[in-house]
C-alpha cells in the first residue's frame, strides 16, 4: 500500500524560473481552503500518517477513487489533485469550492441509506475525501450484471427486489431533503451496495444547500440520462429533480436496461428537453407502479411527490405484496396522483419510446 505522501500519489509543488530566481508557487486555492477548512471538525480531519492507499478501483474526470486503510477500517478515499498551472487556475477554485461544499455536506449527514463520511483534508496539491468502503460497488454495477443476464434468458429481479432496493434510496433521499440538500446527481452510479445489499446514496460532489444551487452546474456531463429537463434546460429548479431522477432509476430496476440505451447522453437530453421523451415502461409492470414512475418523472416538478411520499406508496406497495402477493388493487392518495384533475394533459404529456423493451419477470 502506498502512504498518502508518496510521489506517486502527491508529487511536490512546481517550480518556475523567474529571472535568475527560483520560485516556489502556491496554488491559488491554498488560501481558500485554509479559510474554509474549519468546515471539517477536528474529530474529522484527516491524520496522514494513518492513512494508507491500496489499488484504484474508479475515478472521474478530476478525481480518483482508491480503496484503502484508515485507523485499522477499510475506507474508499477520493483523491483531487490539482496543478498549479496558469491554464488550470479556474479549474483549481472550482474544485476547492466543490472539495468545501462536499466536505460539509457530508459531515452533517448520518443515515443508514447515506454513505458515511470518516474524514478529509488536504496535502497540497492533494485534497481527499474518506467514506466508508462498500465493496459491492454501485447499482450500477448490479442492473449491468442483470441486463447480461436477461440478455442469455436469465432471471430478472424480482418485484420483491424492486421495492426493497426503491424504499432504501427514497429513504435516504428524504432524510438528504430533509437536511435542506439537493442531491443533484442521482444515478445508478452514486448509489452503493452493502454487504447485506441495502443501498447508500453516495457522491454529493455537485450536491447543495435548498436554495443556493447555482442554476448552470459546473460539468454536467455524464448526468444527462438522469437529470430534469428544467436543469437540461438551465431554468431555476428545486429539489424535485432528485424525485425525477428517482423515476428514472425505479424504471431501470424495472426494466433491466439503461435509459435510451440506442442513444447518446446528448441525444437523450434534447429528446426529454424538445420531445418530452420517457422510456416506455413495460407491459407486465404492475399499474401502480407504472403510475409512480410516472408521477415522479412528470415534466411538471410541482406534480412530482415529496420523497416522504414515495416511501408511503413503496411501504404499502410492500405490505400488499406481503399479505397478497401483489397490490393490485392499491388506491393512490389524491394529493400524489393528480391524474384525475390534470387528465387531459397527462394523457399528451409524454412521447413513450418505440424501441420495444424487455418485460420484466417479476416473481
Amino acid at each position: 500500500m502506498l502512504d498518502l505522501r508518496s510521489p506517486s500519489v502527491c508529487a511536490p509543488t512546481r517550480t518556475k524560473l523567474d529571472g535568475k530566481k527560483i520560485r516556489k508557487r502556491t496554488p491559488s486555492w491554498a488560501k481558500l481552503f485554509e479559510r474554509s477548512v474549519d468546515v471539517v471538525d477536528e474529530d474529522h480531519m484527516v491524520d496522514l500518517s494513518k492513512l494508507f492507499l491500496g489499488s484504484r478501483f474508479a475515478h472521474g474526470a478530476h478525481s480518483q477513487l482508491y480503496h484503502g486503510m484508515y485507523k485499522d477500517e477499510s475506507v474508499a478515499v477520493k483523491i483531487i489533485r490539482v496543478q498549479d498551472e496558469d491554464e488550470n487556475k479556474e479549474l483549481g477554485i472550482r474544485l476547492e469550492k466543490q472539495f468545501v461544499r462536499e466536505v460539509a455536506l457530508l459531515s452533517c449527514l448520518c443515515h443508514q441509506n447515506v454513505i458515511k463520511f470518516i474524514a478529509a483534508g488536504r496535502q497540497a496539491p492533494v485534497l481527499c475525501i474518506i467514506t466508508e468502503y462498500l465493496s459491492k460497488g454501485s447499482l450500477r454495477t448490479y442492473l449491468h450484471k442483470l441486463e447480461e443476464n436477461s440478455a442469455g434468458g436469465g432471471m430478472l429481479v424480482s418485484l420483491e427486489m424492486i421495492i426493497k432496493m426503491g424504499l432504501d434510496i427514497a429513504r435516504g433521499m428524504e432524510y438528504i431533503h430533509s437536511q435542506g440538500i439537493i442531491h443533484r446527481d442521482l444515478k445508478p452510479e452514486n448509489i452503493l451496495v452493502t454487504q447485506d445489499f441495502h443501498l447508500k446514496i453516495a457522491d454529493f460532489g455537485v450536491s447543495c444547500q435548498d436554495g443556493c444551487c447555482d442554476v448552470v452546474l459546473d460539468d454536467p456531463a455524464g448526468t444527462y440520462r438522469w437529470m430534469a429537463p428544467e436543469m437540461i434546460k438551465k431554468k431555476s429548479y428545486d429539489r424535485k429533480v432528485d424525485v425525477y431522477g428517482f423515476g428514472l432509476i425505479l424504471w431501470e430496476m424495472v426494466a433491466g436496461v439503461l435509459p435510451y440505451k440506442d442513444m447518446t447522453s446528448i441525444q437523450a437530453a434534447f429528446a426529454v428537453m424538445h420531445k418530452s421523451l420517457r422510456p416506455t415502461i413495460p407491459t407486465d409492470c404492475p399499474p401502480a407502479m407504472k403510475t409512480l414512475i410516472k408521477l415522479c418523472w412528470s415534466s411538471d416538478p410541482r406534480k412530482r411527490p415529496e420523497f416522504f411520499k414515495v416511501v408511503k406508496v413503496l411501504e404499502e406497495f410492500e405490505r400488499l405484496l406481503c399479505k397478497q402477493g401483489n397490490f393490485n388493487l392499491f388506491k393512490y392518495p389524491t394529493t400524489l396522483d393528480q391524474r384525475k384533475t390534470h387528465h387531459h394533459h397527462h394523457h399528451h404529456q409524454h412521447q413513450q419510446m418505440s424501441t420495444p423493451t424487455p418485460k420484466p419477470r417479476f416473481s
